[in-house]
């Protein structure tokens, strides 16, 4: 199968052709870097939630997301055990769409409930923009699910 990346390692699409290898090089431990970073933000973000899951019971009804016993806990699941198998590379696919999704939750929260625009949702766009880049290209290189040569 062709890399997603092909078109950044043609040489004559680039304007310094020079650089082709650097990119191609540089593709795999990006795609690492990213997938790592959202993990571990994730779940750092998360670990609060999992010590306490029904602590944002009333967050979720409030959201209305009903009812706020189920929610809660699985917030708090899919960020911080999501963020742990993001981080690791293990069920990348299933973990980034959850992840995802929660995250666009979010950026409805903060731009339309709270009214915070653009300056309220930036980070959690940013995050649902890097978590949907790793449920449509999995988990790359240096991953559980690439040493099991399998993926969801």
């Amino acid at each position: 199968m062709p890399s997603p990346f092909a078109a950044v390692f043609d040489r004559q699409r680039l304007l310094f052709p020079p650089l082709a290898g650097l990119y191609k090089s540089l593709a795999g431990p990006s795609h690492f870097v990213m997938r790592v970073m959202a993990g571990l933000a994730l779940a750092v973000h998360g670990w609060p939630k999992i010590q306490d899951p029904f602590k944002n019971v009333g967050m979720a009804e409030g959201l209305g997301f009903y009812p706020g016993v189920v929610w809660s806990p699985l917030l708090a699941g899919t960020e911080f055990l999501g963020g742990i198998l993001l981080a690791i590379g293990f069920l990348t696919r299933p973990a980034a769409i959850a992840a995802t999704l929660v995250l666009l939750v979010t950026v409805w929260f903060h731009w339309i409930v709270q009214g915070q625009g653009y300056p309220g949702s930036e980070k959690s766009m940013l995050w649902a923009a890097m978590t949907f880049f790793l449920a449509v290209h999995g988990g790359g290189f240096l991953s559980v699910d690439r040493a099991l040569r399998k993926e969801v």
